[in-house]
């Protein structure tokens, strides 16, 4: 497979060798900017790296301009329809513009061009399978419908190139998982922009994680993808979480530690389930903004058969071993102590592994 071009958005350099780039989008009115830029540092201490935002209108646009000198992610503006926006969004200081060109003239799509090039600024095409005008989609296959999609972002390319603008990245998303992998698929054997992939419209947090996880991660198994969102109806906050734990499960990324726990049995001697939501719900609490990594593998097992054996791998890890709790650190035990000390000992084990910051688990928000 050929090596993909390289686009910069920002600081964050997207396509050939460099990694995997996570990025999500704001559901705050763009216009607000107090909430918006709230919301976009919540996202950024979670590990986001680039952050959409909406732009409906002209005042969507002109806060732009406020909410990027106030936040450190490189800005992508989303614009549909109106190409009068995409122009105020660039004058603005939004780092990349992404359009669907299906639903902009291309003599106007010619005047976002010049501006783009003017500020040196990146345009995603997305072509979305739901937005293609031919008919009752539902009715045509998977493989019918990829070819669609390949094709309409292949002839948008070449009127981009055509324009003397090559600073593309390229998305063939739909709600189907098997429409996007075919379609992602065919369009790498013809192209070499650097894709942005998911699975759009994927659902709720449970269901479209669930979704959105095997469509990614087909994918990124097939060394297609260089930025990625998933993308669900919930908090954004969620599709950060979800996005690092796909690629941490693929060994392309270990930005978070890494929990592994059993899934209780009747041998159960510690609550295993709280245990592990409150001790996930503090490590999503710690600031994971620009590079930093906690790459540690953490087991919470209940009892002494998945403990230091089953769970050797990990870094430390407690279990249950009767009335008691044990430490152990790659597969050896190092302490065992009473149940009313997990707090304390586990904690003395988060600071020697770098990871604590705060003085006690906090309460379980997240999950």
């Amino acid at each position: 497979m050929k090596k993909r071009k390289v686009v910069k958005v920002g600081n964050i350099v997207i396509g050939g060798n460099n990694q995997v780039v996570v990025q999500s989008m704001t559901n705050t009115t763009t216009k607000d900017i107090i909430k918006t830029v709230k919301q976009i540092k919540r996202l950024e201490r979670a590990g986001c790296e680039l952050i959409r935002c909406s732009v409906p209108d002209e005042e969507a646009a002109k806060a732009i301009s406020l909410i990027k000198s106030k936040v450190n992610l490189p800005i992508i503006a989303d614009i549909h329809f109106d190409h009068k926006l995409a122009i105020l969004s660039i004058k603005n200081g939004a780092d990349k513009i992404r359009i669907n060109p299906g639903n902009i003239r291309k003599e106007h799509l010619k005047e976002i061009i010049s501006n783009a090039i003017d500020k040196d600024i990146a345009i995603r095409i997305g072509i979305n399978a739901g937005s293609l005008n031919i008919g009752n989609i539902d009715k045509i296959n998977a493989l019918k419908k990829a070819s669609i999609m390949v094709e309409k972002a292949l002839e948008y390319i070449d009127y981009f190139e055509n324009n003397k603008f090559k600073k593309l990245i390229v998305s063939l998303k739909s709600s189907d998982i098997k429409t996007t992998l075919t379609a992602y698929k065919i369009f790498s054997k013809k192209s070499t922009y650097p894709l942005h992939i998911g699975i759009t419209e994927s659902g709720s947090r449970f269901g479209g994680i669930i979704k959105s996880s095997i469509g990614i991660s087909a994918l990124l198994s097939a060394n297609l993808g260089d930025t990625i969102r998933v993308s669900i109806s919930d908090d954004p906050i969620f599709e950060i979480f979800a996005a690092y734990n796909i690629l941490k499960c693929l060994n392309i990324r270990k930005k978070y530690p890494e929990i592994i726990s059993c899934p209780t049995c009747a041998r159960t001697t510690i609550d295993v389930i709280n245990l592990v939501k409150k001790i996930e719900n503090f490590i999503y609490s710690l600031d994971f903004s620009g590079d930093k990594t906690l790459p540690i593998k953490i087991a919470i097992m209940g009892c002494i058969v998945n403990g230091p054996g089953e769970a050797k791998e990990a870094d430390f890890g407690i279990c249950g071993t009767g009335n008691k709790i044990s430490i152990f650190e790659k597969g050896n035990i190092v302490e065992t102590f009473e149940k009313k000390e997990l707090e304390k000992k586990f904690y003395k084990y988060l600071k020697k592994y770098n990871i604590i910051s705060y003085h006690k688990i906090n309460k379980v928000t997240y999950f």
